[in-house]
């Protein structure tokens, strides 16, 4: 009896992985090689094909270091990544980078069936992983233009950049809207407001490509030159208490569908090729177990028909510590409606658990046929099959001129001014560029690592100018003056440098140190030390105006009286430029808040709208100048 039993169930798993392979076409004059088949055909054609190892395979994304030649032809892997900071080489040149790339996609290609890899990257500036990149202002000062044209031409321009590289797959945008500033991630997000994040989503054609006429919510990617985009993070993750990174969101279903939702159904009309899952909660559930909002809301009922991916390590952290009930995290996962996974803390555990659980029939295979298809459906989509192998030729894109000017567009149009000297007989703004001697002061006047923030170059960002290459607020000032105008810098001088100095006015550019994602969770919101010192230092004896390089609103309201002009200017990113062109006049402000500027943290979070809403400026609020 015993031995029978174990023949079946022997017998079983044989059929099951059978099933799976059971097409006898030969390989070569397989239809789904054939880029003159529909779609449909092509990726039903080559499912036929596909043992269950060849699709769990297909559902796995690993970073780059452990995409060894071993791993991808073992385990079959469908993607790989770079995470934040993760380079061929410190200052890898494109072709480094292409010369990488291409490296991994031709061991997916000598695989049995050559089905390609799709490589991925965090490009949520511009191309910031990358040296020489355009680095365009974090969104937060891009919801201050509320110009979703020039959003998509920021989109065009990063896909650009990022298929110099040989990369076709990015992990932007981020559709959160941030409802507290005390999150690190809300330079992240375009606006507390859900409609200015929905109006930006228009940066998903600007990266993809516009959707053919007639189509409407389907994974779409125009070719070579564009990038298959990804709406995070699902879902919430905006909303969490007290801003805490991937915390829980209390919310109703009021609230989720009309604040934090409303950017995904644009997202998906717009053909975005993939979804990424938040590491944050709602109600207590974590969004990467939570099937009701990812296959019954995402994939149901707005009709999405991409790829729904985790976030970094996401499934390991269903459980605490990270990997715990591991064999009940990727069930979770799974079930609730995840196609790709991430990285895993244990590729082979991952990869056992999955097969497992479908062998014993615990998931469905119908649900593991759902992830490939939509996996296959991209690839196939945008071309992948056709030109796996990326080459050369659009290494002049990258932090070309073109892109960098577009970049000194958008930080013009970013910054907001605040104060104009309502105390003072006239405007401080516009600066005249004819002075006898003018000081520039803080510890962001000359620090390129500050002024782009964090996700620049490494996961938190960096300190100083030689990270990669843009040109400094500083650097701006002295290319805009007169050249008989004597420019004198000290980051933090004293009261009697400042008195004895004789200058005619004072630019002071002070803020926050870069961060990312939990590292920059505040509950006190200050500007970085000396930062205040500064202020007082020299707007105590000179007329000034105070620029602030922030990812959100700091407490300013103690410093307010003393200042002459206040510039909120975020984080600009590499072209500096475009600071000095609004502050001489060159360009008038025309920014407006797009987020509450608050007076106190006790205040927080307070949102336009909100019944006891009282700021130190307002969502909406900005001071228009006229250019000279």
């Amino acid at each position: 009896m015993r031995s029978s039993s174990y023949l079946l169930q022997t017998l079983g798993l044989l059929l099951l992985c059978c099933t799976v392979a059971a097409n006898k076409e030969p390989l070569e004059n397989a239809k789904y090689k054939d880029p003159k088949e529909p779609l449909g055909v092509r990726i039903k054609n080559l499912m036929s094909h596909m043992t269950l190892e060849e699709k769990i395979g297909q559902m796995v994304q690993l970073e780059r270091a452990n995409a060894t030649t071993e791993v991808m032809k073992k385990y079959l892997i469908g993607s790989v990544f770079s995470g934040g900071g993760s380079v061929p080489t410190p200052y890898a040149s494109p072709e480094a980078w292409v010369n990488m790339v291409n490296e991994i996609q031709k061991k997916a290609l000598s695989t049995r069936l050559g089905i390609p890899i799709i490589y991925g990257i965090d490009a949520v500036h511009g191309h910031n992983t990358v040296y020489n990149a355009t680095i365009f202002p974090h969104n937060i000062g891009l919801g201050v233009t509320r110009d979703p044209g020039l959003v998509k031409r920021i989109g065009e321009a990063t896909a650009l950049e990022v298929r110099a590289t040989g990369i076709q797959y990015v992990f932007a945008p981020c559709i959160a809207v941030c409802r507290d500033p005390r999150w690190g991630r809300c330079y992240e997000s375009y606006s507390e407001d859900h409609k200015i994040v929905q109006q930006m989503t228009e940066i998903i054609p600007g990266l993809q490509g516009d959707l053919p006429t007639g189509q409407k919510g389907v994974p779409f990617v125009a070719g070579k030159t564009k990038v298959a985009a990804c709406a995070k993070h699902f879902v919430g993750d905006g909303g969490t208490l007290r801003g805490m990174n991937a915390n829980n969101t209390v919310i109703n279903t009021n609230g989720l569908l009309g604040i934090h939702m409303p950017a995904y159904y644009d997202a998906v009309k717009k053909g975005v090729a993939t979804v990424m899952v938040s590491y944050s909660s709602i109600n207590g559930l974590k969004m990467h177990a939570n099937k009701k909002l990812i296959t019954g809301f995402l994939k149901n009922k707005l009709k999405f028909r991409g790829i729904v991916i985790s976030d970094y390590l996401g499934v390991d952290q269903i459980n605490t510590p990270l990997g715990a009930n591991y064999s009940h995290s990727v069930y979770a996962a799974i079930t609730a409606g995840l196609d790709m996974f991430m990285d895993s803390s244990n590729l082979t555990k991952l990869i056992d658990e999955l097969t497992s659980l479908v062998k014993r029939k615990l998931i469905p295979m119908s649900r593991i046929d759902d992830a490939v298809k939509r996996i296959l459906r991209v690839k196939f989509t945008m071309g992948l099959f056709e030109n796996p192998i990326a080459d050369h030729s659009l290494a002049n894109q990258l932090g070309s001129k073109e892109h960098r000017e577009l970049a000194r567009e958008a930080v013009r149009k970013s910054l907001v001014l605040l104060k104009n000297g309502e105390n003072a007989d006239k405007p401080l703004l516009p600066l005249p560029k004819k002075a006898n001697k003018i000081l520039v002061a803080g510890t962001h006047a000359d620090n390129l690592g500050y002024q782009c923030g964090g996700w620049t170059i490494t996961w938190q960002g960096l300190n100083g100018n030689n990270l990669t290459i843009g040109t400094t607020i500083l650097a701006a000032v002295k290319n805009t003056v007169d050249p008989k105008t004597q420019v004198i810098y000290n980051q933090n001088p004293d009261t009697n440098f400042v008195k004895s100095g004789d200058f005619d006015y004072a630019i002071v550019v002070i803020g926050e140190k870069p961060y990312a994602e939990g590292s920059g969770d505040s509950t006190n919101l200050t500007i970085s030390e000396p930062g205040p010192s500064t202020i007082e230092n020299v707007c105590a004896s000179v007329k000034c105006v105070v620029v602030v390089v922030s990812g959100r609103p700091v407490v300013m309201q103690p410093y307010i009286s003393n200042i002459d002009a206040l510039v909120a200017a975020w984080l600009p990113g590499t072209e500096g430029q475009g600071v000095a062109d609004v502050l001489f006049g060159d360009y008038g402000f025309t920014g407006k808040l797009a987020r509450t500027w608050f007076k106190t943290v006790d205040q927080l979070p307070m949102n336009v709208g909100d019944p006891h809403y009282d700021p130190l400026y307002p969502f909406g609020f900005g001071l228009i100048t006229n250019p000279n």
